[in-house]
């Protein structure tokens, strides 16, 4: 395969899930220069590669990887491959010398904390986020035992992606049935815009002193309330269960000291990101 003289972004690994599609549609579409210059891996695609086996030859050098790719449900011995994953990830930019490789953990691993999340905790409430924590730590061991040719890593502990979560998704599929605490609100939740998430992507992959696990969001909890209005759902209230989590917010102080000041995440916006990467109402 001949690389078109224009790809000097990053190697982005996994572009074909649901994320990778949002942020493509927005790289094809010119609202993210970075993306339509970049590599995009898949089982098909500009670098074909199963991750599983031994990564062939880059037909180019890339600025960078992304590594989206990874599993998201299923029992914990399929959701240990998010670890496999990553190891697979940064043994491919220690052989070409390629950095920094950005990976993206969850939110999840905080689990039911309350209140400002920050990167220095950790209490993963279900196997997803136990997954992600321990990719997180397979990650830091990986880098010890490259050593000198270890690439920088950091693992971006990624609140949900407008578009691209389970709440735009079920407003995509339908009605949705969204639960009513006893103050009367909904569940709020950290997000981040999908166009938001490109371009702090990129300005990360330019940064020489990343840590090793960074929160990345907008600031601020948006009520899912708010977004379904904004987005025009159609949806109802139900009871909420006492298993249900009022609010998840992360700490986003470490990341807008690194990126600069980041707008505060609001219903509007993010849907019309979600909207330009491509999500649609049903």
């Amino acid at each position: 395969m001949t690389a078109s003289p224009l790809q000097t972004g990053p190697l982005i690994l996994g572009g074909t899930g649901r994320l990778g599609r949002a942020l493509r549609k927005l790289a094809l579409d010119g609202h993210w220069p970075e993306g339509r210059a970049a590599l995009w891996h898949g089982r098909r695609g500009d670098y074909a590669w199963d991750m599983h086996k031994p990564a062939p030859s880059l037909p180019e050098r890339p600025e960078g990887v992304v590594v989206l790719a990874g599993v998201t449900s299923g029992p914990p011995e399929e959701l240990a491959a998010n670890a496999d994953l990553a190891r697979a990830a940064l043994r491919l930019a220690a052989r070409d010398g390629l950095g920094p490789v950005l990976l993206m953990s969850s939110a999840a691993v905080y689990g039911r904390a309350e209140g400002p999340c920050r990167e220095a905790e950790a209490s993963p409430a279900n196997a997803y986020g136990r997954a992600k924590l321990e990719m997180e730590r397979v990650v830091a061991e990986e880098v010890d035992r490259l050593g000198i040719e270890a690439p920088r890593a950091c693992c971006l502990r990624l609140a949900n992606v407008a578009g691209c979560d389970q709440l735009f998704g079920a407003m995509a599929a339908g009605q949705v049935t969204l639960d009513r605490f006893a103050e009367g609100h909904g569940p709020r939740r950290a997000y981040v815009g999908p166009l938001s998430l490109a371009r702090i992507v990129s300005t990360l992959l330019s940064t020489e002193d990343l840590p090793p696990v960074l929160n990345l969001a907008q600031p601020g909890a948006v009520p899912m309330e708010a977004l379904l209005e904004a987005a025009g759902a159609r949806w109802h209230w139900r009871p909420a269960p006492e298993t249900a989590l009022p609010e998840t917010r992360l700490d986003t102080a470490q990341l807008a000291a690194i990126a600069g000041p980041i707008a505060i995440a609001t219903a509007p916006g993010l849907v019309a990101e979600a909207r330009l990467a491509g999500w649609r109402l049903a």
